[in-house]
């Protein structure tokens, strides 16, 4: 009788675990568009410097910022349903599109959302 008692139990504590864990490191609450841009530079070869995604609070809402990269290429803004709000800076000029020139002073509660680690 203990025995199964101890079975359940075991079988409840690791069902709880595996649903209260993070998908690939991705918080909890991140919009599922977000989730497949970080699937999609998964599958790109790895960026320099590596890609990053970060959620802020700019103009009282959620934003997510993914850092320039390479070459060039600017930043993306989006909002929760990925939409591109704005390039905060990158590009040629490394000032991005001047679309959010304020994004930098007025961003707020950094979080990092994803960090790619692979080598």
């Amino acid at each position: 009788m203990i025995r199964m008692k101890t079975k359940y139990s075991i079988l409840i504590i690791i069902v709880l675990f595996l649903i209260g864990c993070e998908k690939d490191g991705v918080p909890k609450g991140t919009p599922d568009c977000i989730e497949r841009t970080i699937e999609g530079i998964k599958d790109d070869p790895i960026w320099n410097p590596p890609a990053k995604v970060f959620s802020y609070l700019y103009k009282g809402k959620v934003v997510y910022y993914i850092p320039q990269r390479c070459c060039d290429i600017p930043s993306i803004l989006m909002d929760g349903e990925c939409n591109i709000i704005c390039s905060p800076d990158g590009g040629i000029s490394g000032t991005g599109d001047g679309k959010c020139p304020d994004f930098f002073t007025s961003r707020s509660n950094e979080k990092l959302i994803w960090e790619d680690l692979r080598m």
